[in-house]
């Protein structure tokens, strides 16, 4: 039988062993605290989600605090958490607000951690550095990176997990974007060898708030509907923080670091007349180097990668205007109609005309303030 304790209870274990000792726990010691002084329950209240429009920071603290979380029956090494330590039954998303007042204990996990700092601050230990968080940083931590997170006030933390395990079938659609994002998440997949975290400093935005509140609400639901329900405010609060942010990643590691989020920016901004030449000037690499990073980073080459961006402007010209394609052509970067429209087939097996007409029927393409009759 499943045991479980409110936010409320665990930070004031941790509160009053520091008040009482001058010391403080991990959350696994907090824990077992609790489970030895019979604190844990067998039977947690039903979930009541408040309206968060116009939700102040004491509101949303006082609805974390009434949360309660499911406990695992047994507790792993303070170094190496698993995902069985962490993540409810048939759950692919937790979050819950970051406890304060605990040692730092520098760890590693098989799952992605997401830091968000939504007041005040924090600081993040990774590997042999340290880093202060401010409000708005969002940190995203590679399973296998040794990490922590330190509190010593009331600021606010809010952490997001991610299974590995179920990563690719939850979040299929963010792996086949072209942004550091999803660069990120695919160049840390397969693998937990390598240490790496992609930093953001976002502003703290009603739509972020918003996006976070209710991914963390439907942590603690525990219907049919939940764990769908969440993968899916995830995936709104990761487009939001990129409208947001997007444009100024920081990476730990070089090879999926900040020279090369730089780099797919120029790219994805220049693509119509961005050559290699004059990339690889820019970024001070030689052709040979940069080529090896762009396919290390996107796993297609410079040409391939040009020309899926190209292709993708492409088609939404051609959905969404009426524009002749001879000019789309030269939007996104072809001289000629002809050599476009070989480079379109070669890329789809029809023509751009082809594509245009079995993907728009009469009627069907959206115009702002147009005024239809029924």
């Amino acid at each position: 039988m499943p045991y479980y304790t409110s936010f409320q209870q665990l930070q004031k274990e941790l509160s009053s062993y520091y008040n009482r000792t001058g010391k403080r726990l991990q959350f696994q010691e907090a824990i077992g605290e609790l489970r030895r002084q019979n604190l844990l329950s067998q039977t947690p209240p039903a979930v009541t989600v408040p309206n968060p429009f116009g939700m102040q920071e004491a509101d949303f603290e006082r609805y974390v605090d009434s949360l309660y979380f499911p406990v695992p029956p047994t507790l792993g090494s303070l170094k190496r958490v698993e995902e069985k330590d962490m993540f409810p039954f048939q759950q692919d998303v937790f979050v819950f607000r970051h406890p304060r007042m605990t040692r730092p204990e520098v760890h590693s996990h098989d799952f992605w951690e997401i830091e968000c700092v939504m007041s005040g601050s924090c600081i993040l230990h990774f590997e042999d550095e340290q880093h202060t968080l401010t409000k708005g940083a969002v940190c995203l931590v590679a399973p296998g990176s040794r990490h922590d997170v330190e509190i010593t006030d009331d600021s606010i933390v809010c952490c997001i997990m991610l299974r590995r395990s179920t990563f690719e079938a939850s979040f299929f659609s963010l792996l086949s974007r072209d942004d550091a994002l999803a660069l990120f998440f695919r160049t840390n997949l397969k693998s937990d060898q390598d240490p790496n975290y992609l930093m953001f400093q976002a502003k703290i935005s009603p739509e972020l708030e918003i996006c976070l509140f209710y991914a963390l609400a439907e942590c603690y639901r525990n219907d049919a509907y939940s764990n769908t329900c969440c993968i899916s405010h995830v995936n709104l609060l990761f487009s939001v923080l990129l409208r947001s942010a997007g444009d100024s990643p920081q990476f730990y590691r070089y090879q999926a670091g900040s020279d090369f989020s730089q780099i797919l920016h120029a790219i994805r901004h220049h693509y119509q007349t961005v050559t290699l030449t004059e990339l690889a000037e820019q970024f001070h690499y030689s052709k040979p180097h940069l080529c090896t990073l762009i396919k290390q980073n996107t796993g297609v080459s410079f040409t391939e990668l040009l020309k899926q961006i190209r292709m993708s402007r492409a088609t939404e010209y051609l959905l969404n205007t009426d524009l002749p394609l001879f000019e789309i052509a030269e939007i996104v970067g072809y001289h000629s109609a002809d050599h476009f429209a070989r480079v379109f087939r070669g890329s789809f097996g029809c023509s751009p005309q082809e594509y245009r007409r079995s993907h728009v029927k009469n009627g069907d393409r959206f115009i702002p303030f147009e005024m239809r009759t029924p």
